[in-house]
Protein backbone atom coordinates (compact mmCIF):
# COMPACT_ATOMS: atom_id res chain seq x y z
CA UNK A 1 0.00 0.00 0.00
CA UNK A 2 1.25 3.56 -0.99
CA UNK A 3 1.69 6.16 1.80
CA UNK A 4 -0.58 9.11 1.24
CA UNK A 5 1.75 11.38 2.71
CA UNK A 6 4.49 10.31 0.07
CA UNK A 7 1.79 10.18 -2.68
CA UNK A 8 0.16 13.35 -2.17
CA UNK A 9 3.56 15.20 -2.03
CA UNK A 10 4.93 13.75 -5.29
CA UNK A 11 1.84 15.28 -7.02
CA UNK A 12 2.35 18.51 -5.26
CA UNK A 13 5.90 18.31 -6.34
CA UNK A 14 4.71 17.51 -9.75
CA UNK A 15 2.12 20.32 -9.89
CA UNK A 16 -0.49 17.41 -10.53
CA UNK A 17 -4.41 18.29 -10.01
CA UNK A 18 -5.59 16.45 -6.42
CA UNK A 19 -9.28 16.56 -6.52
CA UNK A 20 -11.82 15.68 -4.01
CA UNK A 21 -14.43 13.07 -5.36
CA UNK A 22 -17.79 10.85 -4.29
CA UNK A 23 -19.19 8.16 -5.65
CA UNK A 24 -16.30 8.07 -8.07
CA UNK A 25 -17.11 11.59 -9.21
CA UNK A 26 -15.38 14.86 -8.99
CA UNK A 27 -16.97 17.53 -6.85
CA UNK A 28 -15.58 21.10 -5.43
CA UNK A 29 -16.96 20.42 -1.34
CA UNK A 30 -14.66 19.61 0.67
CA UNK A 31 -17.30 18.69 3.29
CA UNK A 32 -18.89 16.58 0.91
CA UNK A 33 -16.16 14.35 -0.43
CA UNK A 34 -15.63 11.06 1.07
CA UNK A 35 -12.18 10.70 -1.20
CA UNK A 36 -8.81 12.24 -2.02
CA UNK A 37 -7.96 11.29 -5.77
CA UNK A 38 -3.97 11.90 -5.76
CA UNK A 39 -2.60 11.28 -9.39
CA UNK A 40 -1.97 9.36 -10.86
CA UNK A 41 -3.79 6.89 -9.78
CA UNK A 42 -4.44 6.72 -6.17
CA UNK A 43 -7.57 7.21 -4.11
CA UNK A 44 -7.55 7.64 -0.29
CA UNK A 45 -10.91 8.14 1.88
CA UNK A 46 -10.11 11.88 3.31
CA UNK A 47 -9.94 10.92 6.85
CA UNK A 48 -7.55 8.25 6.46
CA UNK A 49 -4.59 9.05 9.51
CA UNK A 50 -1.34 10.33 8.03
CA UNK A 51 1.99 10.19 10.01
CA UNK A 52 2.20 13.67 10.75
CA UNK A 53 1.55 13.24 15.10
CA UNK A 54 -0.79 16.19 16.60
CA UNK A 55 1.21 18.33 19.02
CA UNK A 56 2.07 15.86 22.69
CA UNK A 57 1.74 12.78 20.65
CA UNK A 58 4.34 10.34 20.92
CA UNK A 59 2.29 7.48 18.83
CA UNK A 60 4.48 5.94 15.99
CA UNK A 61 1.38 3.77 14.32
CA UNK A 62 -1.28 5.60 12.67
CA UNK A 63 -3.51 2.54 11.97
CA UNK A 64 -3.83 2.12 16.07
CA UNK A 65 -4.01 5.09 17.15
CA UNK A 66 -5.73 7.55 14.42
CA UNK A 67 -6.55 10.44 16.82
CA UNK A 68 -3.53 11.09 17.69
CA UNK A 69 -2.10 11.98 13.84
CA UNK A 70 -3.81 14.64 11.50
CA UNK A 71 -5.66 13.08 8.31
CA UNK A 72 -5.24 13.70 4.88
CA UNK A 73 -7.85 16.08 4.28
CA UNK A 74 -6.06 18.30 6.81
CA UNK A 75 -3.04 18.03 5.28
CA UNK A 76 -4.07 18.77 1.99
CA UNK A 77 -6.24 21.32 2.78
CA UNK A 78 -3.68 23.51 4.92
CA UNK A 79 -1.56 23.49 1.64
CA UNK A 80 -4.68 24.64 -0.85
CA UNK A 81 -5.02 27.52 1.87
CA UNK A 82 -1.34 28.22 2.03
CA UNK A 83 -1.84 31.55 0.59
CA UNK A 84 -4.42 32.66 3.06
CA UNK A 85 -4.12 35.14 6.27
CA UNK A 86 -4.44 33.02 9.61
CA UNK A 87 -7.78 34.34 10.53
CA UNK A 88 -9.17 33.68 7.01
CA UNK A 89 -7.18 30.17 6.64
CA UNK A 90 -9.45 29.61 10.32
CA UNK A 91 -12.56 30.44 8.60
CA UNK A 92 -12.10 28.23 5.50
CA UNK A 93 -11.31 25.35 7.31
CA UNK A 94 -14.65 25.79 9.75
CA UNK A 95 -16.39 26.02 6.21
CA UNK A 96 -14.53 22.64 4.68
CA UNK A 97 -15.79 20.55 7.80
CA UNK A 98 -12.92 20.85 9.41
CA UNK A 99 -13.98 22.58 12.71
CA UNK A 100 -11.73 20.15 14.83
CA UNK A 101 -8.49 18.26 13.20
CA UNK A 102 -7.25 20.99 11.28
CA UNK A 103 -2.97 22.08 10.83
CA UNK A 104 -2.63 24.89 13.29
CA UNK A 105 -1.46 28.19 12.31
CA UNK A 106 1.56 27.67 13.92
CA UNK A 107 2.48 24.53 12.31
CA UNK A 108 1.29 25.50 8.57
CA UNK A 109 4.24 26.53 7.29
CA UNK A 110 5.92 23.32 8.02
CA UNK A 111 3.72 21.21 6.58
CA UNK A 112 3.53 23.28 3.57
CA UNK A 113 7.31 22.90 3.66
CA UNK A 114 7.75 20.05 3.66
CA UNK A 115 4.67 19.00 0.80
CA UNK A 116 7.01 21.42 -1.78
CA UNK A 117 10.54 19.91 -0.82
CA UNK A 118 11.81 22.59 1.20
CA UNK A 119 11.96 20.39 4.33
CA UNK A 120 13.55 16.71 4.11
CA UNK A 121 12.07 14.94 7.37
CA UNK A 122 10.50 16.90 9.92
CA UNK A 123 10.40 15.76 13.80
CA UNK A 124 6.87 15.14 13.77
CA UNK A 125 6.40 12.52 11.02
CA UNK A 126 6.47 8.90 12.18
CA UNK A 127 8.53 6.13 10.85
CA UNK A 128 7.44 4.40 7.63
CA UNK A 129 5.43 1.33 8.39
CA UNK A 130 7.11 -2.03 7.05
CA UNK A 131 4.25 -2.23 4.25
CA UNK A 132 4.80 0.78 2.84
CA UNK A 133 8.58 0.07 2.67
CA UNK A 134 10.34 -0.78 -0.24
CA UNK A 135 10.91 -4.56 -0.19
CA UNK A 136 14.89 -5.74 0.20
CA UNK A 137 16.90 -6.56 -2.92
CA UNK A 138 17.07 -10.50 -3.88
CA UNK A 139 20.51 -11.62 -4.45
CA UNK A 140 20.71 -12.15 -8.40
CA UNK A 141 21.12 -16.13 -8.93
CA UNK A 142 22.26 -16.14 -12.72
CA UNK A 143 21.22 -19.62 -14.50
CA UNK A 144 22.70 -22.49 -15.62
CA UNK A 145 22.18 -22.50 -18.67
CA UNK A 146 23.41 -19.07 -19.46
CA UNK A 147 26.39 -19.83 -17.37
CA UNK A 148 27.26 -22.57 -19.50
CA UNK A 149 26.42 -20.66 -22.65
CA UNK A 150 29.23 -17.84 -21.61
CA UNK A 151 31.40 -20.96 -20.83
CA UNK A 152 31.63 -21.64 -24.09
CA UNK A 153 31.62 -18.22 -25.65
CA UNK A 154 34.58 -17.32 -24.44
CA UNK A 155 36.58 -20.46 -25.53
CA UNK A 156 35.90 -19.79 -29.09
CA UNK A 157 36.40 -15.95 -28.50
CA UNK A 158 39.83 -14.18 -30.15
CA UNK A 159 41.61 -11.39 -28.45
CA UNK A 160 42.24 -8.40 -30.60
CA UNK A 161 45.51 -6.88 -31.38
CA UNK A 162 46.42 -3.60 -31.94
CA UNK A 163 49.60 -2.03 -32.91
CA UNK A 164 50.58 -1.38 -29.49
CA UNK A 165 50.03 -4.95 -28.47
CA UNK A 166 51.81 -6.29 -31.37
CA UNK A 167 54.72 -4.76 -30.49
CA UNK A 168 55.09 -5.53 -27.00
CA UNK A 169 54.94 -9.17 -27.90
CA UNK A 170 54.02 -12.00 -26.05
CA UNK A 171 57.24 -12.23 -23.69
CA UNK A 172 58.40 -9.87 -21.38
CA UNK A 173 61.21 -7.50 -21.86
CA UNK A 174 64.62 -7.68 -19.76
CA UNK A 175 66.55 -4.49 -19.97
CA UNK A 176 69.09 -5.74 -16.94
CA UNK A 177 71.75 -6.20 -19.75
CA UNK A 178 71.64 -2.60 -20.95
CA UNK A 179 71.29 -1.46 -17.56
CA UNK A 180 73.91 -3.31 -16.56
CA UNK A 181 75.96 -1.81 -19.13
CA UNK A 182 75.00 1.80 -17.26
CA UNK A 183 75.67 1.42 -14.23
CA UNK A 184 79.37 1.58 -14.20
CA UNK A 185 78.92 5.01 -16.10
CA UNK A 186 76.03 6.31 -13.59
CA UNK A 187 78.25 4.84 -10.53
CA UNK A 188 81.33 6.64 -11.98
CA UNK A 189 79.13 10.34 -12.20
CA UNK A 190 77.57 9.83 -8.88
CA UNK A 191 81.32 8.95 -7.17
CA UNK A 192 82.88 12.09 -9.10
CA UNK A 193 80.30 14.62 -6.96
CA UNK A 194 81.01 13.08 -3.68
CA UNK A 195 84.87 14.67 -2.53
CA UNK A 196 87.07 11.84 -1.16
CA UNK A 197 84.84 9.13 -2.47
CA UNK A 198 87.34 7.62 -5.18
CA UNK A 199 91.06 8.82 -4.17
CA UNK A 200 92.06 8.48 -7.83
CA UNK A 201 89.52 10.95 -9.27
CA UNK A 202 90.73 13.00 -5.96
CA UNK A 203 94.40 12.87 -7.00
CA UNK A 204 93.09 13.83 -10.90
CA UNK A 205 91.17 16.98 -9.53
CA UNK A 206 94.28 18.02 -7.48
CA UNK A 207 96.26 18.60 -10.23
CA UNK A 208 94.17 20.63 -12.00
CA UNK A 209 92.33 18.10 -14.85
CA UNK A 210 92.18 20.89 -16.95
CA UNK A 211 90.00 19.10 -20.30
CA UNK A 212 91.64 18.50 -24.15
CA UNK A 213 90.12 19.39 -27.43
CA UNK A 214 92.32 18.23 -30.52
CA UNK A 215 92.09 19.47 -33.62
CA UNK A 216 93.28 18.85 -37.37
CA UNK A 217 96.69 19.76 -38.57
CA UNK A 218 95.25 19.80 -41.86
CA UNK A 219 96.25 23.55 -43.22
CA UNK A 220 92.66 23.35 -45.02
CA UNK A 221 90.98 22.52 -41.79
CA UNK A 222 87.69 25.42 -41.41
CA UNK A 223 89.00 25.14 -37.49
CA UNK A 224 92.83 25.50 -37.07
CA UNK A 225 95.18 27.09 -34.24
CA UNK A 226 95.30 30.47 -35.82
CA UNK A 227 91.14 30.95 -35.63
CA UNK A 228 89.76 28.35 -32.78
CA UNK A 229 90.79 30.37 -29.81
CA UNK A 230 88.21 33.29 -31.18
CA UNK A 231 85.75 30.47 -32.55
CA UNK A 232 85.64 28.49 -29.32
CA UNK A 233 85.74 31.56 -26.93
CA UNK A 234 84.78 34.75 -28.32
CA UNK A 235 81.96 32.67 -30.45
CA UNK A 236 83.00 34.82 -33.94
CA UNK A 237 84.39 32.79 -36.88
CA UNK A 238 87.34 34.26 -38.63
CA UNK A 239 88.94 32.24 -41.69
CA UNK A 240 92.17 30.67 -40.81
CA UNK A 241 93.80 32.82 -43.61
CA UNK A 242 92.47 35.99 -42.09
CA UNK A 243 93.60 34.47 -38.63
CA UNK A 244 96.92 34.01 -40.00
CA UNK A 245 97.69 37.04 -41.06
CA UNK A 246 96.38 39.21 -38.47
CA UNK A 247 98.92 37.18 -35.99
CA UNK A 248 101.69 37.44 -38.70
CA UNK A 249 101.30 41.30 -38.27
CA UNK A 250 100.98 41.37 -34.83
CA UNK A 251 104.55 39.73 -34.70
CA UNK A 252 103.32 35.97 -34.25
CA UNK A 253 103.89 34.44 -37.31
CA UNK A 254 103.76 30.85 -35.92
CA UNK A 255 100.74 29.65 -33.11
CA UNK A 256 101.44 28.64 -29.99
CA UNK A 257 101.15 24.24 -29.43
CA UNK A 258 99.06 24.64 -27.25
CA UNK A 259 96.17 27.10 -26.47
CA UNK A 260 94.29 27.66 -23.60
CA UNK A 261 90.40 28.46 -23.45
CA UNK A 262 88.32 30.30 -21.21
CA UNK A 263 84.74 29.99 -20.94
CA UNK A 264 81.76 30.29 -18.49
CA UNK A 265 79.73 27.71 -17.09
CA UNK A 266 76.55 28.10 -15.43
CA UNK A 267 75.20 25.69 -13.25
CA UNK A 268 71.49 25.37 -11.73
CA UNK A 269 71.22 22.84 -8.71
CA UNK A 270 68.36 21.33 -7.59
CA UNK A 271 67.13 24.15 -5.57
CA UNK A 272 66.69 26.03 -8.63
CA UNK A 273 70.01 28.25 -7.47
CA UNK A 274 72.39 29.36 -9.93
CA UNK A 275 76.11 29.52 -9.89
CA UNK A 276 78.60 30.54 -12.30
CA UNK A 277 81.76 28.70 -13.01
CA UNK A 278 85.34 29.53 -15.08
CA UNK A 279 86.14 26.64 -16.97
CA UNK A 280 89.53 26.46 -18.95
CA UNK A 281 90.47 24.19 -22.16
CA UNK A 282 93.70 23.66 -23.43
CA UNK A 283 93.79 23.14 -28.00
CA UNK A 284 96.32 21.20 -29.51
CA UNK A 285 96.40 19.77 -33.32
CA UNK A 286 99.67 17.47 -32.79
CA UNK A 287 99.99 14.28 -30.59
CA UNK A 288 103.52 15.72 -29.73
CA UNK A 289 102.08 18.16 -28.07
CA UNK A 290 99.54 16.41 -26.39
CA UNK A 291 102.66 14.43 -25.11
CA UNK A 292 103.54 17.15 -22.81
CA UNK A 293 100.69 17.01 -20.54
CA UNK A 294 102.05 13.90 -19.33
CA UNK A 295 101.42 10.03 -19.49
CA UNK A 296 97.53 10.38 -18.79
CA UNK A 297 97.08 12.85 -21.15
CA UNK A 298 94.54 10.92 -23.39
CA UNK A 299 92.50 10.50 -20.15
CA UNK A 300 92.16 13.99 -20.33
CA UNK A 301 91.41 14.74 -24.33
CA UNK A 302 87.61 15.09 -24.27
CA UNK A 303 86.99 15.76 -28.12
CA UNK A 304 88.43 16.10 -31.59
CA UNK A 305 87.53 17.87 -34.05
CA UNK A 306 88.29 16.08 -37.61
CA UNK A 307 87.95 17.25 -41.65
CA UNK A 308 87.00 13.75 -42.27
CA UNK A 309 90.23 12.80 -43.33
CA UNK A 310 91.36 9.16 -41.51
CA UNK A 311 95.06 10.53 -41.96
CA UNK A 312 94.45 12.52 -39.20
CA UNK A 313 94.04 9.33 -36.47
CA UNK A 314 97.40 7.47 -37.64
CA UNK A 315 99.78 8.79 -34.65
CA UNK A 316 96.91 8.41 -32.20
CA UNK A 317 95.93 6.12 -29.06
CA UNK A 318 93.29 4.90 -31.57
CA UNK A 319 93.88 5.19 -34.86
CA UNK A 320 90.81 3.28 -35.74
CA UNK A 321 87.71 6.39 -35.99
CA UNK A 322 85.15 4.06 -35.00
CA UNK A 323 87.20 3.09 -31.54
CA UNK A 324 88.29 6.67 -31.15
CA UNK A 325 84.73 7.69 -31.47
CA UNK A 326 83.89 5.67 -28.87
CA UNK A 327 86.45 6.97 -26.21
CA UNK A 328 86.42 10.68 -27.13
CA UNK A 329 83.44 12.93 -28.33
CA UNK A 330 83.66 12.93 -32.21
CA UNK A 331 83.13 16.68 -34.14
CA UNK A 332 82.93 16.57 -37.88
CA UNK A 333 83.34 20.50 -39.31
CA UNK A 334 82.16 21.37 -42.55
CA UNK A 335 80.72 24.81 -44.18
CA UNK A 336 77.11 24.64 -44.14
CA UNK A 337 76.99 24.42 -48.09
CA UNK A 338 79.28 21.30 -47.96
CA UNK A 339 77.63 18.16 -49.19
CA UNK A 340 76.97 15.34 -47.29
CA UNK A 341 80.19 13.36 -46.55
CA UNK A 342 79.54 9.81 -46.96
CA UNK A 343 83.13 8.69 -45.24
CA UNK A 344 81.66 9.45 -41.25
CA UNK A 345 77.92 8.31 -41.64
CA UNK A 346 79.14 5.06 -39.36
CA UNK A 347 81.90 7.26 -36.96
CA UNK A 348 79.40 8.42 -34.53
CA UNK A 349 80.18 12.23 -34.41
CA UNK A 350 78.25 15.36 -34.17
CA UNK A 351 78.30 17.74 -37.38
CA UNK A 352 79.45 21.25 -36.51
CA UNK A 353 78.32 23.45 -39.74
CA UNK A 354 79.49 26.72 -39.84
CA UNK A 355 77.37 29.12 -41.77
CA UNK A 356 80.80 30.70 -44.70
CA UNK A 357 78.88 34.35 -44.20
CA UNK A 358 76.36 34.83 -41.67
CA UNK A 359 78.21 35.29 -38.47
CA UNK A 360 75.39 36.28 -36.09
CA UNK A 361 75.17 32.35 -36.25
CA UNK A 362 78.40 31.74 -34.87
CA UNK A 363 77.12 32.22 -31.20
CA UNK A 364 74.50 29.82 -31.63
CA UNK A 365 76.46 27.29 -33.63
CA UNK A 366 79.11 27.64 -30.98
CA UNK A 367 76.48 27.34 -27.71
CA UNK A 368 75.53 24.35 -29.25
CA UNK A 369 79.10 22.98 -29.60
CA UNK A 370 79.64 23.35 -25.83
CA UNK A 371 76.07 22.42 -24.68
CA UNK A 372 76.90 18.58 -26.41
CA UNK A 373 80.98 18.67 -25.21
CA UNK A 374 79.16 19.31 -21.65
CA UNK A 375 76.52 16.41 -21.85
CA UNK A 376 78.65 13.80 -23.55
CA UNK A 377 81.99 15.11 -20.40
CA UNK A 378 79.41 14.53 -17.40
CA UNK A 379 78.43 11.02 -19.06
CA UNK A 380 82.10 9.91 -20.33
CA UNK A 381 84.39 11.52 -17.67
CA UNK A 382 82.74 13.31 -15.29
CA UNK A 383 85.73 14.46 -13.04
CA UNK A 384 86.96 16.64 -15.76
CA UNK A 385 84.03 19.06 -14.99
CA UNK A 386 84.66 20.98 -11.86
CA UNK A 387 81.23 21.56 -10.50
Amino acid sequence: MSDCLLALRQAIKSKAAVTFTKDGESISSVSAATHIHVPPNHSFPKDTPTRYRKPDSKSSDPSANPQDFYSLVAIYVAWMLKDLTGSEYMKQCREHGLSLGYISITERKAVIDWLEGKDTHPERFAPLSDANSSPSKRKYVPDTADTEAVKKIKQNEIELQDRNSVLRGIKPNNFSNIRASYADKLKKMKDAGKPGADPKMAARKARNMYPIIMISSSPTALITMYNVKKFLQESVFETSQDARSRAAAEGNPRPEDMIPIYRKRTHIDSSGKETEHHARYFVVDSTEALAKFGADAWDRVVCVMTTGQAWQFRPYKWNDPRQLFHHVKGVYVSWSNDPANTKIKDWNVTELKIDPHRRHVDKAIVAHFWKTLDSWTLQHKPWLIKS
